[in-house]
Formats: structure tokens, C-alpha cells, sequence
């Protein structure tokens, strides 16, 4: 997906990088062919983890919550259904093939 990217990206562009699990499990880390358009185009790269904003999550409920409350927010959540289904769910969700977020439903309430 990076490499798609970075082939449509404008010059000086922005990325901002989030996470990678699609990389986390492999063996052999995947590289990007086309590193070098970050040079030619400019690109600014820049990554940051959940934690460096951890202490802004009280305030982003206040704001967001009010919103999902009046469908203003929606989500996707891809289903599966018993514990029997829980491991193809993982791997769906490492994979890339889980659409939104994964969910393992083990009891209706």
C-alpha cells in the first residue's frame, strides 16, 4: 500500500504513519521498492504511536461520543460469530482482509 502511495503521492506531500501490522508477524520483514520518490516528490514521513497522545483521550471521548451517539460518527465492524471463529479472525485482521474493526462475538447479552 506504501508503494501505491508513494507513486501518487504529490511533491512535498505528507504521510503520516501509524502502524504497520500487516509487518509485525512476518518472518521476513516486506521492503518498498519506491523509497526514492520520497526524495524526487519531497515527501515529508513522519510516524507517532497512540501513546504520544494518551493523555488527550478523556477530552477526544468528550467530543467524539456526543457525535457516534447521533450517527453523526458510524463504523464498520467485521463479525465473527463463536470462540470456534476467533483465530480465522485474527488472521483475517493480520492479513488485511478484516473490513473495519475485527470482533469476536462470544455471547449475545
Amino acid at each position: 500500500m506504501l508503494e501505491a502511495a508513494l507513486l501518487n503521492m504529490r511533491r512535498r506531500g505528507r504521510i503520516v504513519v501509524a502502524g504497520m501490522i500487516s509487518q509485525y508477524d512476518l518472518d521476513e520483514p516486506q521492503g518498498i521498492k519506491n523509497l526514492v520518490n520520497i526524495i524526487y516528490k519531497q515527501i515529508k514521513v513522519e510516524a507517532f504511536t497512540v501513546y504520544d497522545y494518551y493523555h488527550l483521550y478523556p477530552k477526544f471521548l468528550d467530543i467524539v461520543l456526543p457525535y457516534m451517539r447521533e450517527g453523526k460518527i458510524t463504523y464498520v465492524e467485521d463479525i465473527a460469530e463463536g470462540l470456534k471463529n476467533g483465530p480465522a479472525a485474527l488472521e483475517a485482521m493480520f492479513e488485511g482482509r478484516s473490513a473495519g474493526k475485527q470482533v469476536v462475538l462470544v455471547a449475545h447479552e
